[in-house]
């Protein structure tokens, strides 16, 4: 006879708490603060535009907590942002040699001022290569700035084999990728890897045997989307 027991219930508080800011942010947010200080002794009108700005410089380089889905096959949005492209194209000459010559699926994801801007790797392994290339600083939301920006192509292989690759593309305003990992680094799906500041994209090329998840004009957010799945269903609306 099936047990007529209710199943335990446990309950918790969860507080809501400001988004910690990046250590890589504190000097940009002390430059604006010192740029609104002097215009208060010199330019007062201008006082409140620059606190503005310095508010706008903290929550930039906001790093909110995250919570990566564990199961297995998953492949990670390694960025916040709107999805503005999916298509099958070329694997980047820098990163061929990793993940072969044949196109892949690639999902582009557009980061705007206002989005989270630290980045992360979409599966659990081991870098397998970082390679940095100088460039322009074209709008990212273009598709020619995937060849054409300043961009880091990074590599991760899973312990199964399979591998990952995804860039990092400056934009219109971004000068500057700063890495956080580098070859040989074991990493968990999740985990930091990265910013570019002031406005971004990041592009995704899935393996073959990965369906992608999300569809155009979606909104992905770092480490806990899911953007493709090992063995999935594509999902519905994606044109590949």
């Amino acid at each position: 006879m099936p047990s007529l027991e209710k199943p335990e219930i446990t309950t918790s508080t969860v507080k809501w708490r400001f988004a910690d800011m990046h250590p890589e942010g504190r000097k940009y947010v002390l430059i604006a603060a010192a740029i609104t200080f002097a215009m208060w002794l010199l330019v007062p009108i201008l006082t409140w535009p620059m606190i503005a700005v310095t508010g706008w410089v903290a929550l930039f380089f906001r790093d909110p907590i995250r919570v990566t889905p564990q199961a297995e096959g998953l492949v990670v949005a390694p960025a916040d942002g709107l999805i503005t492209m999916i298509e099958r194209v070329p694997v980047p000459r820098e990163i061929a040699g990793e993940l072969g010559v044949l196109p892949l699926v690639r999902v582009s994801i557009f980061m705007s001022v206002f989005d989270v801007h630290i980045n992360r790797t979409p599966i659990a392994g081991t870098i397998r290569q970082v390679v940095y290339i100088s460039g322009k600083f074209l709008n990212a939301d273009l598709d020619k700035a995937s060849e054409e920006n300043e961009r880091q192509h990074i590599v991760v292989e899973d312990r199964d084999g399979r591998r990952i690759g995804f860039t990092q593309i400056a934009g219109l305003v971004a000068r500057r990728i700063v890495p956080f990992v580098k070859t040989g680094d074991m990493v968990a799906r999740g985990q930091r890897i990265g910013l570019i500041r002031f406005g971004s994209r990041v592009d995704v090329y899935l393996p073959e045997d990965c369906a992608c998840q999300v569809a155009l004009g979606q909104r992905s957010i770092a480490g806990e989307t899911v953007l493709g799945r090992v063995g999935g269903i594509v999902a519905t609306g994606i044109s590949q």
